[in-house]
């Protein structure tokens, strides 16, 4: 499924949709360059979430739990991480298996260990379309 968003109002829409529809166990992955709307897209899926509290990316930190929604938000960000090992040492396969939903911004960094059955989401941006434009691609895989 493809989806274009012309402002940060449509993609955090577009985010929380997902995350009201999200289920115990789903992982989601997320790529794009820098400063396509990644966080966006992942505000709007915590407040889907039931998540009132700020979000914001965890990269020194690689995680971040949300606990106090209808489902934990287990929040990934590996742009910073140098291997692989570093995600085992953050319990990344108990986060990805536990009750809760995984959302991993680049994740392409980590594609090795990621689990074969996710939700692929792509925001890529078109200058020749507007700033705010942007192509969402969401893709069931495995």
């Amino acid at each position: 499924m493809v989806i274009e968003t012309r402002s940060p109002e449509e993609t955090f829409r577009l985010g929380r949709k997902l995350g009201e529809a999200a289920r115990p166990g789903q992982v989601f992955t997320l790529t794009g360059d820098l400063g396509t709307g990644k966080t966006v897209f992942t505000q709007g899926f915590a407040k889907g979430l039931g998540i009132e509290e700020p979000v914001n990316s965890p990269t020194f930190t690689i995680v971040q739990v949300y606990d106090e929604g209808r489902l934990p938000l287990y929040h990934f960000d590996v742009y910073r991480i140098g291997d692989v090992e570093e995600m085992e040492e953050v319990g990344f396969e108990d986060y990805v298996m536990g009750d809760g939903v995984s959302l991993i911004e680049w994740a392409e960094l980590i594609s090795e260990i990621l689990p074969e059955k996710r939700t692929a989401v792509r925001i890529e941006k078109d200058l020749e379309q507007g700033f705010d434009y942007r192509r969402i691609t969401i893709e069931e895989l495995g």
